[in-house]
């Protein structure tokens, strides 16, 4: 159902208890796509990247059935935000298909991914204002903000965001339009609205429902979009890939209707808090950039001066694709804001990424101390000197024994950075 405004009020199957199975998918998906006017229009499907756990080969896979024949192109775009780009081999294994045999599995369907180090694969959507920018933001940033988008959305009729929705460090709870900004974004927009979500702090802004100022600045941006906007927001269960829920409608709706479902799936509560926690990074993390996502959900529920360990021995490098992380090192929120002048022609989406991962602390700018709230250590295969370079601690992940930590009374979280925790 179609409003007088355009908008789709969100559409659910599923929900916070059970999962869904592959037919009810299929069936679900086609359903909606169905009832929405799309004969002869272009398509543009926007999808995560590896770093985002979901069966995306079952619902790409429902979304090209239901849509081939019907449209009159079908664009598949990975919105990589800043993330490494996916390789051949991997956007294969990613969307489900043979290597080399895309055609086959998704005939008339073309992939794309985001190369936001391209400044010719942005269409210029116009500027957000100032004084805009600083009611969104509520008084934190006031500034200009060109919207920049991956041409492929605005050359197609309809942009169809298909992913899953999990609690975000930097924008409450991920999904819907922020497959726009960052997923697909130019580089101002996804600087001023990282800055802003670092300035709010992540343990304060990470799994909230609301709409927050990120989400706010993030919505204003895609009503440039000159796109019909849609999206399936999918809720997986934790651990594994089967789907709790999956809601369609309006990019806005849609997010609303499966952030209540994430809330009630993703976010669990202690009733105390932790003081040493394991935090096992997953294969799909292949850098701290993104393997962070081990420290940001478990930040709010550690004690005062305890410590997270992530544990990824797979892991090599702080970053692939931003280096200048390592110049910067990683520091609370203050020390940035304190010395602004120094740090802000760095990138600012690289100067959150930091205070995200060392977390709260103080900085005295007379002394030039740092405290920390929570102590980070990497128990990966970055070399010691380079994680005290970083201004983190390092532990050789060959000395932890998970049986031994467990029976010590450590927080040992398996598959970390998708689920939140929280003290009650």
């Amino acid at each position: 159902m179609t409003t007088v405004h355009g908008t789709r009020p969100a559409v659910r199957v599923g929900g916070a208890t059970g999962v869904l199975t592959d037919d009810e998918v299929r069936a679900f998906i086609r359903g909606r796509l169905d009832a929405v006017d799309l004969d002869g229009r272009s398509v543009c499907i926007l999808v995560p990247d590896g770093t985002r756990t979901c069966p995306l080969p079952l619902l790409l896979g429902a979304v090209h059935a239901a849509l081939a024949g019907r449209v009159t192109r079908m664009t598949t775009l990975i919105a990589l935000g800043t993330h490494q780009p996916m390789s051949d081999a991997a956007i294969a294994r990613h969307l489900g298909f043979a290597e080399g045999a895309l055609e086959a599995t998704y005939p008339g369907m073309t992939v794309l991914n985001h190369e936001w180090w391209r400044p010719e694969s942005f269409a210029d959507l116009g500027t957000i204002p100032a004084a805009r920018l600083a009611e969104l933001s509520e008084g934190r940033l006031t500034m200009d903000v060109p919207v920049l988008l991956n041409r492929a959305v605005v050359e197609h009729d309809v942009a169809l965001v298909v992913g899953p929705v999990l609690p975000h460090e930097v924008v409450g709870i991920s999904g819907g339009n922020k497959y726009f900004f960052p997923g697909v974004a130019g580089p101002e927009i996804i600087d001023v609205s990282h800055w802003i979500g670092a300035l709010i702090t992540s343990a304060e802004i990470i799994g909230t429902t609301a709409v927050t100022p990120v989400r706010a600045l993030i919505n204003e941006g895609a009503a440039l979009v000159p796109a019909e906007k849609l999206s399936f927001c999918a809720v997986g269960e934790a651990g594994s890939l089967n789907l709790h829920s999956i809601s369609f409608g309006d990019t806005i709706s849609a997010w609303a209707d499966a952030a209540e479902v994430c809330a009630a799936t993703h976010v669990h509560y202690l009733d105390e808090p932790v003081h040493r926690v394991i935090s096992l990074v997953p294969a799909m993390y292949d850098d701290i950039w993104t393997g962070a996502k081990g420290f940001y959900k478990l930040e709010p529920a550690v004690a005062d001066g305890g410590e997270v360990i992530l544990y990824a021995p797979h892991i090599t490098e702080i970053s692939t694709s931003h280096p200048e992380i390592v110049e910067i090192g990683y520091h609370c929120r203050d020390y940035f804001v304190k010395q602004w002048d120094r740090f802000k022609h760095h990138h600012w989406g690289t100067l959150a990424h930091s205070t995200h991962l060392r977390g709260a602390g103080t900085y005295d700018l007379s002394t030039n101390e740092e405290h920390f709230r929570v102590r980070v250590t990497l128990a990966t295969g970055i070399p010691e000197e380079i994680c005290h370079a970083a201004n983190l601690g390092y532990l050789d992940p060959a000395t932890i024994d998970l049986d031994a930590e467990r029976a010590a009374g450590s927080f040992v979280v398996p598959n970390a950075g998708e689920v939140l925790f929280r003290l009650r």
